[in-house]
């Protein structure tokens, strides 16, 4: 009689676990959803958060391997209990413009926590062929998270400046050398392996490796390229999930896994379409900082002081900004929404045009905008924003440099020729708000600065906006 309560219960339990699974998926598809529109991405995120909660929550409680309970709660609750205040922490402390190394940092960790999971596993596999799928998803899941993992953090330096480049030619010789090598431990072990210890040694090298390609993999590629990088180190740690989802049949993780995979794989391709480029190109191209502009004459710079500018503005009856991360530097992004509230008072029409690439990751100018309560319909991608151009009144570049360099459209020697911009320099008048006459992230020179219709107003972004805020309320 004990023995079919027990069953009875044990069946129970696992659906009870197989339907909060189902639950938690179709939370992430519907949060996935919502994080399209910023009125609806918090809510997005919570609904998402939820069920992650509900899939550890259950998996903790009715989860059984042969009829035994998962062992160790307490030190599994302290871990959670951990991790949650220290990026509960994290995220109340960090600055808009170190988003882009938060999200390195966080997908490194995803990264790195699907290939342990892949390697404790290993030692599990029952013994005979290993030409199953079984084992290439515990390889695929060691291989592609430790990519991901070594990658991310000398993404997350790059960005945080801590790590230079290294743009050595024979450095692409070596990452294709490292990923025939790593393909090649894994067939090896999947066609001769007998057993977990007969080949343990040859997955410890295929862990140690596959870090040492995630850091070569991303050493050579330029700034300009990171964003795509980002993407593209984020789909990887979704694949990397996905494998564990197989591993343990775990549909929860599994449909996590496959939304962050294919979420990163969909996003790196539109900003490769966005610049122009193929994936390979990105990887292997790195045009960041490696060469200069083939055009060589620029002409002179023409300034405009603060009083001009305000009735500049406060005339006209259509004016464009362009935020870039020299906005998110100097956080002036609220100053920034002041200053447009202040024109629309007076009957101008204003807009933000916003280049896919903007920034140092995804989106970066549409969260750090939606950040200050920009209306979401303000916010105008490039590809709309464009033909309006030679209707605009005055163009406002605030931070921003490569996304509007018209290098990319009539300069064949620049690094970045064929990358689409945001044709500011169509519009009527330019203003471009500099601290100084620094190049951008792709270390190139922007010939627009040198365009007649172009004014240099110099300055930090923030103290700038504050003083102009205050002369157009003067007006």
């Amino acid at each position: 009689m004990n023995e079919i309560i027990q069953t009875t219960q044990r069946i129970i339990g696992d659906s009870i676990l197989e339907i909060s699974y189902i639950i938690a998926s179709l939370c992430f598809v519907f949060g996935l959803k919502m994080l399209s529109h910023p009125d609806t991405a918090r809510k997005g995120n919570i609904i998402a958060a939820i069920g992650m909660g509900l899939a550890i929550v259950t998996t903790i409680t009715l989860h059984t391997i042969d009829g035994v309970h998962i062992g160790n709660i307490p030190l599994i609750l302290l871990a959670i209990a951990i991790g949650t205040v220290i990026g509960w922490m994290v995220a109340l402390k960090v600055k808009m413009t170190a988003m882009p190394q938060l999200v390195s940092l966080f997908n490194g960790m995803g990264g790195g926590a699907a290939a342990l999971i892949a390697l404790m596993e290993f030692p599990h596999i029952e013994t005979g062929s290993m030409a199953n799928g079984h084992v290439l998803a515990i390889l695929l899941g060691i291989f592609i998270g430790s990519v991901s993992f070594a990658g991310s953090m000398i993404a997350f330096g790059k960005l945080d400046g801590r790590i230079g480049d290294i743009r050595a030619p024979w450095l692409r010789y070596l990452n294709m050398a490292l990923l025939v090598v790593l393909l090649g431990i894994i067939v090896f072990i999947m066609a001769t392996g007998t057993s977990a210890e007969s080949v343990q040694p040859l997955v410890f090298v295929l862990f140690a490796l596959a870090l040492i390609y995630g850091v070569f993999f991303v050493m050579p590629i330029g700034g300009a390229d990171m964003p795509v990088v980002i993407s593209l180190l984020n789909s990887f740690t979704g694949v990397a999930a996905a494998m564990g989802g197989f591993l343990y049949g775990n549909q929860a993780m599994l449909t996590g896994g496959i939304l962050v995979g294919s979420a990163g794989t969909i996003l790196t391709v539109l900003m490769c379409k966005a610049m122009n480029r193929s994936l390979m190109n990105v990887i292997i191209g790195a045009f960041g900082g490696q060469a200069e502009s083939s055009n060589k004459e620029v002409g002179n710079i023409r300034e405009i002081n603060l009083s001009d500018t305000a009735v500049l503005l406060s005339y006209s009856h259509k004016v464009v900004i362009i935020p870039g991360y020299g906005l998110a530097v100097a956080q002036a992004q609220h100053l920034c929404h002041d200053l447009d509230k202040l024109l629309e008072e007076k009957g101008v029409e204003v807009l933000y045009a916003i280049h896919p690439v903007a920034g140092r990751m995804p989106g970066h100018m549409n969260v750090l905008l939606a950040e200050a309560d920009v209306p979401y319909e303000k916010l105008i991608e490039m590809d709309e924003i464009n033909p309006d151009m030679p209707n605009t009144d005055v163009v406002i570049i605030i931070g921003a440099n490569d996304v509007v360099n018209p290098a990319a459209e009539d300069d064949p020697g620049s690094p970045i020729f064929g990358m689409p911009i945001i044709k500011a320099y169509e519009a009527k008048n330019i203003i471009v708000m500099k601290r100084g006459m620094g190049k951008g992230y792709a270390a190139i020179e922007n010939h627009l600065f040198y365009n007649d219709k172009t004014r240099m107003l110099f300055g930090d972004a923030k103290a700038t906006l504050q003083k102009l805020v205050a002369e157009v309320k003067s007006l």
